[in-house]
């Protein structure tokens, strides 16, 4: 505390100084256990290997400008037994591209449009006033055939998009950080234990850490007590941010950006569609961690996820 005094005070200037207090706070704290893995399942199995010599069913990773995940996204569905399928979005408005024939469809994170049309949101927009296509999102996304994953700007765009997606009533929007500034950091999670989505089969209980690179990732819910009741009692509520004692958080910086219960990731009803602010794709591999758990092996628990999404399809 004595060496970061200095930073902190500017911290508080710069910052929110409630945000900048909390972490000073947790600076040498006694028995801290630091990044850790406590996992329910095994890392190693490859669960979706009964179909690695079936076809590549096709995935849509979208880009728009800004976007900037997508080809770490695109290596984590094909390392997982998908063919990966570059599709900006102006393939799909001026070029008459289509989501038919796609399994799955993925927004990535990065920046869209800068974020000067607020994060996700004129991404979303560029859907939601343009009536073809529109009408694919809508029908794709009832068709109980095909998966969805929005992940941070993609959350964003998700969940800004909510009124085309089944079963997302009580969906939070997300904006600016409690602490005011970009978080990119190393946080650790928790899969819920009763998450019903498809990406997480297998998963619930773990606790592992993921890196998180957002300045707009608090959710913000219409009803904080009536719309978080409704997605724990659906089994929606997908991801938290937890302590390193692994108790779920508001605390920061364990709780990077200030969402009510440490929520940061969110399931449908039917759970094949998920939106998430933390980047999973961006540590399949073990040595992308800056902390990794030596017994994981060459692939990370997170690459998990995206094997599920191969065993969903068949």
């Amino acid at each position: 505390q004595r060496w970061a005094e200095v930073s902190w005070r500017m911290q508080r200037l710069r910052d929110a100084p409630a945000c900048a207090d909390s972490e000073y706070a947790l600076i040498g704290r006694e028995g801290d256990p630091g990044l850790h893995s406590d996992l329910s399942f095994d890392p190693a199995e490859d669960v979706c290997a009964p179909f690695v010599n079936t076809a590549r069913p096709r995935v849509a990773i979208l880009r728009e400008q800004g976007v900037n995940s997508a080809r770490e996204m695109a290596w984590a569905f094909h390392r997982a037994g998908f063919e990966a399928v570059d599709v900006h979005m102006s393939d799909l408005i001026d070029r008459g591209a289509s989501l038919d024939g796609f399994s799955g469809l993925v927004a990535p994170g990065g920046f869209s449009y800068g974020d000067v049309l607020g994060a996700g949101r004129g991404w979303a927009a560029s859907v939601q006033f343009h009536a073809r296509l529109r009408d694919q999102f809508t029908a794709f996304l009832d068709d109980d055939r095909h998966f969805a994953l929005g992940v941070c700007n993609g959350c964003q765009m998700f969940a800004a998009l909510r009124e085309l997606i089944p079963g997302t009533d009580h969906w939070p929007r997300f904006v600016r950080n409690a602490s005011e500034q970009f978080e990119g950091r190393v946080a650790m999670v928790e899969v819920a234990e009763d998450s019903n989505s498809v990406f997480l089969a297998g998963m619930g209980g773990s606790r592992m850490p993921v890196a998180v690179s957002h300045g707009e990732g608090r959710a913000l819910f219409a009803d904080q007590m009536l719309d978080m009741a409704a997605l724990e009692d659906a089994q929606q509520v997908a991801l938290r941010y937890v302590d390193h004692d692994g108790r779920p958080t508001d605390t920061y910086p364990r709780n990077p950006n200030g969402s009510p219960g440490g929520i940061t990731g969110v399931s449908n009803t039917d759970g094949r569609v998920l939106a998430l602010m933390p980047h999973p794709e961006r540590v399949v591999r073990s040595v992308c961690n800056s902390w990794a758990d030596p017994a994981w092996g060459d692939d990370s628990p997170w690459l998990r996820m995206f094997r599920n999404a191969r065993v969903f399809v068949g």
